[in-house]
């Protein structure tokens, strides 16, 4: 029976890499890169065979899609920030049967899901490659990414994706990380003051609440949170709806889940978003 060993909310800024760069901003992110860092520790010294990535850059239209093919192999440049990321070469191992696993059980329980495996071009989104690249994941770790931003779906819809996550990981003989890539807020500056705006937030309402939502998640505050998260998701812009996050507490239990979060990265605003590394204890 397979089991997940680590639960995570992580952030994918691109700023990232800037920060390894010479030159007026360099270091600017070593705490985010820091904790990603450690959380791939932990994942490594869990034993974790694979990672399940929700991740909030990989838009979808129709349906729910999981990209499981193996390899996962490219060379990425983000369009959305080309001299951020550029020229970024991966090469992941991939599990097919997981991802078939949770698209079949979704599916069962009334949310179209489509797993894919045999798309090469079908590569992966910087949601993914950001965490999995300061976590110094190899290809011991196997990938498997769902989209995480999902057009006009329902959080209901979200919580059955999630919850088949866990049921397809049990069924597994997998010891799987599970990462919600995405940030808290997420409305960047207005193009005429994002360059100025790369640590501050654009809106100190979204700050209030999101730091409101991490005093939630330290103090087990989880039912009320959930309570919340449309409208948190709705007023404060939130990453692809935070279906990413619907999805990573469906896995965790929904409702019944009791853990208190620990903050591996402080909350830290960028180019007007806000950004944590939270780990979530199972």
């Amino acid at each position: 029976m397979g089991e997940i060993v680590l639960a995570a909310k992580v952030t994918h800024v691109p700023s990232m890499f800037i920060s390894e760069m010479p030159g007026e901003h360099a270091g600017c992110r070593q705490p985010a890169i820091d904790g990603l860092a450690e959380i791939g520790r932990r994942v490594k010294a869990a034993g974790a065979s694979s990672v399940v990535v929700f991740d909030t850059h990989w838009l979808v239209n129709s349906g729910y899609h999981i990209n499981c093919n193996s390899p996962h192999q490219g060379l990425y440049t983000s369009s959305e920030f080309p001299h951020f990321i550029r020229n970024l070469e991966y090469d992941y191992a991939g599990n097919t049967a997981l991802g078939q696993t949770i698209a079949e059980i979704a599916t069962a329980n009334g949310v179209l899901t489509r797993a894919h495996s045999d798309i090469p071009s079908l590569g992966l989104e910087y949601g993914t490659l950001v965490p999995l690249h300061y976590m110094g994941v190899s290809r011991d770790l196997k990938v498997v990414v769902v989209a995480g931003w999902c057009y006009d779906a329902s959080y209901d819809e979200s919580k059955i994706v999630g919850q088949a996550v866990r049921q397809a990981i049990e069924r597994s003989d997998e010891k799987v990380a599970v990462l919600a890539s995405g940030s808290l807020s997420h409305r960047i500056w207005e193009n005429h003051l994002v360059e100025q705006g790369l640590f501050k937030i654009s809106r100190p309402f979204n700050e209030a609440v999101d730091r409101m939502v991490l005093e939630m998640w330290q103090q087990a505050r989880i039912r009320e949170f959930l309570e919340i998260l449309p409208d948190y998701a709705k007023h404060c812009s939130g990453e692809g709806w935070m279906h990413d996050t619907a999805m990573l507490f469906a896995m965790l239990g929904w409702d019944q889940y009791q853990g208190s979060a620990e903050i591996l990265t402080d909350y830290f605003p960028s180019s007007g978003t806000g950004q944590c590394n939270v780990v979530f204890p199972i």
